[in-house]
């Protein structure tokens, strides 16, 4: 019986697994865009050079301009003489050396910003692996010093300075009747025919001995400003303008007014995206593809 979609191994093809860091304060955002440069544009241009060819990198989470990345996690599809590469006949190893080739061609498509996206590791994936609908969660973090924590200067690229004083317990109340699978259309912008149901399996709000605030923020996936939309509301609430019960309330409402204002992008790094293992991810990508649909038993809290 014909395949519609067959595997890379079956079109000859080895799929390799990318794990990508990056500062993303000079790109505008991961994905290509005409003009403008991105992490994506810039690693797609890097693989075009020394593959010779164009080639289309498939991502687990597009991250906003502005967003870093610790545990990016993409694939690309080459065939076997290009994973060896020119050297196959000597003894370096191809993960490495593959890695190396691409280090090299960032470093002439990046020139004076070489170093702000750096390949992890680049190795074939394993069978069944989709960078993006293979993730069981992707998860991030944002960092807070509000009004009562000192200002380190060395972390202002990548904290967010609030200017109030902000109750940490009172976001975690706000926080806590969110987890779970919800339609999130209030919390994030919309695309066109995508769905805004997720799951969300964690936030959290954490004050650190320095006086600083770390979120974590994890779900199965993430619609497009998803997570700044969760802080900027829990913003609100930690600073007294809005109850704990707020954020829940919107999210049955489902709408997007003048109080949904976004957080500033700079603090936001994804940290991880974690797959499972062995059969279980091509299942889980035909899983991620099927529409959700939100449980018939969300109530408001009294």
């Amino acid at each position: 019986m014909h395949n519609p979609h067959p595997s890379p191994g079956e079109l000859g093809l080895v799929r390799v697994r990318l794990d990508i860091a990056y500062d993303g304060g000079p790109f505008s955002g991961w994905a290509v865009q005409p003009g403008r440069l991105t992490v994506q544009g810039a690693i797609e241009e890097a693989l075009a050079l020394f593959l010779r060819r164009p080639v289309r990198l498939t991502v687990a989470g597009r991250t906003d301009a502005g967003v870093h990345a610790r545990g990016q996690a993409a694939h690309v599809d080459v065939t076997p003489g290009e994973w060896r590469g020119p050297g196959h006949g000597h003894a370096a190893v191809p993960r490495d050396a593959f890695r190396r080739r691409l280090d090299g061609a960032l470093r002439r498509v990046l020139g004076d910003l070489h170093g702000s996206v750096q390949i992890l590791s680049a190795a074939p994936a394993p069978e069944g692996f989709d960078a993006r609908f293979s993730a069981m969660w992707r998860r991030y973090s944002y960092r807070i010093a509000d009004a009562s924590t000192p200002r380190d200067p060395l972390q202002r690229a990548l904290t967010l300075w609030h200017e109030r004083e902000l109750d940490e317990s009172l976001m975690n109340l706000a926080a806590a009747p969110l987890l779970g699978l919800a339609d999130f259309r209030a919390f994030c912008k919309p695309r066109d025919g995508a769905t805004t149901i997720r799951t969300l399996q964690r936030l959290d709000f954490t004050r650190e001995t320095g006086g600083v605030i770390n979120i974590n923020v994890q779900a199965d996936a993430f619609c497009h400003n998803m997570v700044r939309a969760l802080v900027g509301a829990a913003l609100r609430v930690g600073q007294g303008l809005e109850s704990p019960d707020w954020m829940y309330r919107r999210l049955l409402a489902g709408v997007r007014d003048a109080k949904s204002v976004l957080a500033p992008p700079h603090p936001l790094v994804l940290e991880e995206v974690h797959y499972p293992e062995g059969a279980e991810l091509h299942e889980r990508a035909t899983l991620t593809r099927a529409r959700r649909v939100v449980p018939e038993t969300m109530d408001v809290p009294s």
